[in-house]
């Protein structure tokens, strides 16, 4: 029965809903009648739609499908038999029954099985015979030839009604699906953009803060020294003329100024270096330099010579016992044209004295021990533990040490930072 129900659909066109009459295919593979698919294609061009897919095909591709041909004469066959074991009356497509009965709340006629169901309990069902009689009553109220041959079509039609209603269901119930489903695509897609914009929306805010608590630290630490520096003159410029003249303010001069340079106040200042390579100290004087991209054009900065990837390495840094200066290591792309401010984050690690206080230049500065006024340090770099550590050169005790952020392949050089000391390598 249920074969005969799928046969029975196959065997309908799916833009009258009746059997197909002189059926065809189209490029797609589609089959409907001839006369309803040039209905439907009626004043379009070469090019059209299928009904049912959407996919475009050309229109003189008609072909006659002579085995559906065949088959609508089987499906003729199947329901003469059915009929005439049915005693020539139209029975039941679920029940096999004879539809004796009509619903009035589906307007479909029904079999006495169907009506003892749930679907049609509830419902008002008539002997098919009285809901005939009632059309044509409806009828023939009206004197027009027209609507009496449509109520003639209807009560021809009356009999019929389930094929045609199963389909229509079918069809509606595809296109629901479809439908469903195509939305239920669109929403994952939005969610998934959704989700993925407000990601990077929490990315950017966290890199911004980052940026801003960065700069608010590095200028809070600038202001503070800056202002340190300026009381302590102060001070001395309360002191007799005689004990004022006696204080040496080079080195002190020089220390605001280049925190002014920090802030992007220019400053004429020279490194020299002595000839044998070894030595370097801060001049305030004026010397016409190219511009080369490995020189430090506001700091006064230099990097050694030798430059290191792996192993183990030191080296002594006379620093003598007055001025400020830093020394440690820095990678080889370090900043050089703009201030800097010297920590790991920036490539830069190393120990400094700022007048008679010492630190390591993490951020923020990590105070060293007071009692510590090295005159020369040893610096050893051991790329293989990713360390740095300062020596006291005089009783070889530890100072501080360092851990390294290394990149591979990059190499890791000596770095020096020139205050009013002057700064020599030693072994």
């Amino acid at each position: 029965r249920a074969a005969r129900i799928i046969l029975q659909y196959e065997a309908t066109c799916p833009i009258c809903l009746g059997d197909f009459k002189d059926p065809v295919i189209i490029d797609c593979g589609h089959n409907f009648c001839r006369a309803c698919i040039a209905q439907c294609w009626e004043g379009s061009s070469t090019a059209a739609t299928c009904p049912q897919c959407r996919e475009t095909v050309q229109q003189r591709n008609l072909r006659p499908n002579r085995q559906l041909a065949n088959v609508l004469k089987i499906v003729k066959q199947l329901n003469l038999q059915v009929m005439k074991d049915a005693g020539g009356e139209r029975v039941c497509v679920e029940h096999q029954e004879p539809l004796k009965l009509f619903c009035e709340e589906d307007q479909t006629p029904i079999c006495l099985v169907c009506d003892r169901s749930r679907t049609h309990k509830a419902h008002t069902v008539v002997p098919i015979e009285e809901a005939a009689q009632e059309y044509k009553v409806v009828c023939k109220k009206n004197n027009s030839p027209a609507h009496s041959a449509l109520c003639e079509s209807i009560l021809d039609y009356v009999p019929c009604l389930p094929f045609p209603f199963l389909f229509k269901q079918i069809q509606t119930q595809t296109e629901r699906q479809k439908i469903v489903s195509e939305f239920q695509q669109l929403r994952q897609f939005l969610e998934e953009q959704e989700r993925l914009l407000l990601a990077q929306l929490e990315k950017l805010d966290k890199e911004i803060g980052k940026i801003q608590n960065e700069n608010i630290t590095k200028f809070s630490e600038q202001i503070s020294r800056l202002s340190e520096l300026i009381s302590e003159l102060e001070g001395k410029c309360q002191k007799p003329a005689s004990e004022f003249l006696q204080v040496r303010l080079k080195n002190r001069m020089f220390q605001i100024s280049f925190l002014k340079t920090d802030l992007g106040v220019s400053l004429s200042q020279t490194l020299i270096l002595s000839e044998d390579r070894k030595s370097v100290r801060w001049e305030e004087t004026r010397q016409d330099l190219p511009n080369h991209p490995e020189r430090f054009d506001t700091e006064i900065c230099v990097l050694g010579c030798e430059g290191f990837t792996s192993g183990r390495h030191c080296w002594g840094v006379e620093v003598g016992n007055r001025g400020s200066w830093a020394v440690g290591v820095a990678r080889e792309s370090v900043k050089r044209k703009g201030g800097i401010s010297p920590n790991p984050e920036q490539g830069i690690w190393a120990v400094e004295r700022c007048w008679d206080q010492f630190h390591a230049l993490t951020s923020p500065r990590t105070p060293l021990p007071v009692s510590w006024d090295p005159r020369k340090i040893r610096v050893c770099l051991d790329c293989e533990r990713g360390q740095v550590t300062f020596f006291d050169a005089g009783d070889e005790s530890p100072l501080f040490t360092l851990p390294l952020a290394l990149v591979p392949g990059e190499r890791i050089q000596p770095w020096f930072w020139v205050g009013g000391s002057q700064l020599r390598l030693s072994p």
